[in-house]
């Protein structure tokens, strides 16, 4: 087993850090009145500023963002050898020869010495001629035979038997063997279970089929597989203020609400005397008086317009090499030290609400009552 090894340098600002935030009032009856406000404190203090010299920098928290993934590291192999297919636990092989080809041997390939859960197996095979049913116990490379009275195509059938349920594999072989083609070399393997509401249903779990074996975006699209659209809902937070009017009336039915654009954001549908009902971008909410929200929406799943085919380049010159991780984070706007009485000092740059709603980018928090 490989072992990778994750080296961060991490730079750590004063900004990123809540406990190095002091409060520092300016004295009563001074040119600016009274106050508190809060000032970075030197990294200095925050590493040795504690008793006798030791750190305040307790607590910290670095978030660590992963935006890459193995296809993003040179090549990889996608197999470690723990895993197993359906096969391994429920299949079987067969053949003949042209000197006798009448008679079929069928090989237990399913590998019940490998793994301990399968002594609890029992197996049966139907050879699909109407004979009875035949236990089998002996496993790869022993083998079984059983010949056919009469030419044809025969579904033979190997059934595992387990305290969970039923796994059946399925192949069809042609009597007499003449060396053509099998027709379904891997068979059609399903599984019946023994309890629960699906109990003795018995489920195809085929791990080839359209989506395995055409790579092309129609194959993978929600409608090949379900009706669409489908509704899908759910508990969730009202968002009944963000359609909240000024006046006397704040929530006015069928009245539509735009964003900054001009386009549709919104609507109150209907208020009742237990639940309010509308909509927000295409989503349907209903607040009950029972302070609970329910949404419901159509959703169309994977649509060909999300999806994209395309091929995966491997460059041979990188087998083996990995690159080591870049970490990144989330952008930080330096807008430098604070004063204990700048706000106040930079409020003589200002004329008008509206210059300070704008001034700085956000420098002054206004607080709306």
């Amino acid at each position: 087993m490989n072992t990778l090894t994750l080296n961060y340098n991490i730079k750590i600002s004063p900004e990123n850090i809540s406990g190095d935030l002091v409060k520092v009032c300016y004295p009563s009856g001074s040119t600016y009145s009274s106050g508190c406000t809060y000032v970075y404190s030197a990294m200095t203090d925050i590493l040795s500023g504690g008793t006798n010299g030791s750190s305040l920098l307790t607590g910290l928290t670095v978030p660590i963002l992963l935006t890459q993934s193995a296809n993003d590291v040179g090549y990889y192999s996608v197999f470690d050898g723990a895993i197993l297919q359906y096969d391994a636990v429920t299949n079987f092989i067969f053949s003949g020869i042209n000197t006798n080809p009448y008679t079929c041997y069928v090989y237990n390939t399913s590998r019940q010495s490998y793994n301990n859960f399968l002594d609890l197996s029992s197996y049966s095979i139907d050879w699909g001629d109407g004979s009875l049913l035949e236990n089998i116990t002996k496993f790869s490379p022993e083998y079984i035979t059983h010949a056919y009275l009469s030419q044809g195509e025969y579904v033979i059938k190997l059934t595992q038997n387990t305290p969970w349920g039923i796994n059946t594999v399925e192949k069809t072989v042609s009597i007499p063997f003449s060396g053509l083609t099998i027709p379904n070399p891997n068979g059609t393997a399903y599984f019946s279970p023994n309890v629960g509401s699906w109990s003795g249903t018995k489920i195809s779990y085929d791990y080839i089929f359209t989506g395995d074996s055409e790579n092309n975006v129609e194959s993978q699209i929600s409608s090949n597989y379900t009706s669409v659209p489908f509704l899908i809902s759910g508990y969730t937070k009202s968002r009944l203020t963000e359609l909240k009017q000024y006046g006397p009336v704040p929530y006015i039915v069928n009245k539509i609400i735009t964003d900054y654009l001009g386009e549709f954001f919104g609507v109150v549908n209907e208020i009742t005397n237990t639940y309010t009902g509308y909509t927000i971008q295409n989503i349907k909410y209903f607040d009950y008086l029972d302070n609970i929200t329910i949404f419901i929406v159509e959703s169309s799943g994977f649509t060909s317009d999300w999806l994209v085919s395309e091929p995966i380049i491997k460059d041979e010159s990188l087998i083996n090499i990995v690159y080591a991780p870049e970490v990144q984070s989330d952008i930080f706007i330096e807008r430098g030290k604070n004063s204990v009485l700048e706000r106040i000092q930079r409020l003589g740059e200002v004329d008008n609400l509206g210059d300070l709603e704008n001034y700085g980018y956000g420098f002054f928090k206004l607080r709306k009552l």
